[in-house]
């Protein structure tokens, strides 16, 4: 399986400064190790290091997105 544009996913992430983070977000694109991304608990834009993202799956019913 792999992350693909338009898709909501639940990701767990790790920051530069370690601290691990669980989140759904709706992924806009995807370039360079990079996923920009609109993290769906604050309607913010965001951008995640793939090398950061220690586990993900997809969100299958998007009401609870």
């Amino acid at each position: 399986m792999k992350i693909s544009i338009g898709q909501t996913v639940e990701i767990v992430y790790e920051d530069k400064s370690g601290k691990i983070t669980q989140r759904k977000i709706e992924v806009l694109g995807i370039r360079d190790g990079r996923i920009r991304a609109t993290c769906l608990s604050t309607r913010a834009p965001r951008v995640f290091l793939v090398s950061n993202i220690l586990a993900w799956q997809p969100v299958q019913d998007q009401r609870y997105a």
